[in-house]
């Protein structure tokens, strides 16, 4: 007899979307407690620099070291290397060392933010405030009126370093931009979201007292500079050689009754580079060479001598090849990646924007990317069939949950990621990583199942 339509099906189709009660009470409860790690990273790690001072601390806590190229390394040994403190790669050397390709999981550790003009202190009308220059992709508005904690480092005509972290403590004191009050703003009302506010009305709030009371102009701005080098030991002019960012000043949180999500600035793309990192850290002696590597600038084109674009990466493999009596490029032909990036979840008061049988949802597992790019896939690495399959494998094979994804509607959507890049070095490379809710904006919502499964798909790539 013929099978009846509902065992063909069963064979057949592709299982319904069952969210969180698809994953077993074992699986929330280790998710849980994985999360617990990932949301104090997320508030240490703000910016790149705060990032790859965390990760180089949790690697050498479970045995990685300096890399030397000098050395030689045996299997089992584990590794790390830092750029400029904005990028950092730890690897864990197989016991084939690079002689089938490394495996690769490749994060980035930059998000958008508010960044300082060089020349950003000015007074006006009784408050002294900074210039700003957005970085990434941002909807302006979502960043007024909300705190605002400083980070980053100031470099002073001497050379010496100073490391400035305001606002994130209740007890410090934070910043914010300024917005109109709703009775005063007719004609902002009239503008679409993306000219109500321009790059330039960015500005933050950062005091109103003068230094005293005589007749010298810039009074305010005067005493923020007196208060800065009394605590810093900087002048006015030191902010010309500064990197000084605006990030969001609240909390990580968890989100819901159920406290099934995390909300937090910067999930996009920390909530890949972390179960990245504790995937390796978990790696003791795999087949192949290992690599996690975090890079920097993603958001604005992976462009610089940290970003993606540049050799650092391409130059480490290269000097890990060497060590094997490998040449680089064949190595690199060989070699496996995983693009960790996210990928945007279907919001279903937004739905418009979503075409519903290729977009991913939170509770849904990984999100593999084939492509990413825009229109008619533009700017953008499409991996092959051979190498979806064997992601899909893997996956299936360590038990990992895991959705397949697109950016929006074809016409609508549209994003890049550092696959490309990868792709250029002759990888195999996908995108895999996490579905996120309100992507770039101050707080974004993650599920809490799905970093789970994102640090096993890491593992399972490694091991």
């Amino acid at each position: 007899m013929s099978e009846t339509a509902k065992e063909l099906k069963e064979k057949l189709m592709m299982k319904e979307r069952r969210g969180a009660a698809s994953f077993t009470a074992e699986e929330l409860k280790e998710a849980d407690a994985y999360c617990e790690g990932y949301k104090t990273f997320l508030d240490n790690a703000r910016t790149e620099r705060e990032a790859v001072s965390y990760v180089k601390a949790m690697a050498e806590e479970k045995g990685f070291t300096p890399y030397d190229p000098t050395a030689s390394y045996k299997p089992g040994d584990r590794v790390y290397i830092v750029n400029r403190e904005k990028a950092i790669g730890l690897a864990v050397i197989g016991k084939n060392g690079t002689s089938n390709g490394v495996r690769l999981a490749i994060a980035h550790i930059d998000s958008p933010r508010i960044d300082l003009k060089p020349n950003p202190l000015y007074e006006a009308d009784g408050m002294a405030l900074f210039k700003t220059h957005y970085y990434g992709g941002i909807k302006k508005y979502q960043w007024t009126t909300i705190p605002l904690a400083l980070h980053g480092r100031v470099v002073k005509l001497d050379g010496t370093c100073v490391d400035i972290h305001i606002g994130d403590d209740p007890k410090d004191e934070c910043f914010l931009i300024t917005d109109l009050l709703p009775h005063l703003d007719k004609e902002q009302a009239t503008k679409t979201m993306a000219k109500a506010f321009t790059g330039e009305d960015l500005n933050i709030l950062i005091g109103s007292r003068p230094y005293d009371n005589s007749d010298e102009k810039d009074l305010i701005a005067l005493n923020i500079m007196h208060i800065l080098n009394e605590r810093y030991g900087i002048e006015e002019s030191d902010f010309l050689s500064a990197e000084l960012n605006f990030c969001p000043a609240y909390p990580t949180r968890d989100i819901g009754f159920d406290r099934s999500m995390i909300g937090g600035y910067g999930h996009d793309d920390k909530c890949c580079a972390y179960p990245s990192v504790t995937a390796i850290l978990d790696t003791e002696l795999p087949e192949c060479t290992c690599i996690t590597y975090l890079t920097d600038k993603e958001e604005i084109g992976s462009e610089g001598n940290t970003g993606m674009q540049s050799d650092f990466l391409r130059y480490f493999i290269y000097d890990l090849a060497k060590q094997d009596g490998n040449e680089g490029y064949h190595v690199l032909s060989k070699s496996k990646c995983l693009s960790a990036d996210v990928n945007a979840a279907f919001d279903p008061t937004f739905p418009s924007v979503y075409e519903t049988k290729n977009c991913s949802f939170i509770n849904e597992g990984v999100v593999i990317s084939k492509y990413t790019g825009h229109g008619g896939k533009y700017d953008t690495s499409d991996a092959s069939a051979e190498f979806m399959g064997e992601i899909r494998a893997m996956l299936e094979r360590n038990n990992v949950k895991w959705q397949i994804g697109e950016l929006g509607k074809v016409d609508v959507g549209g994003g890049g990621t550092i696959a490309k890049y990868v792709a250029n070095m002759n990888v195999d490379v996908v995108d895999l990583g996490v579905a996120v809710l309100c992507m770039h904006a101050p707080f974004e919502v993650i599920s809490k199942a799905d970093m789970l499964m994102a640090h096993k798909a890491f593992y399972g790539l490694f091991n």
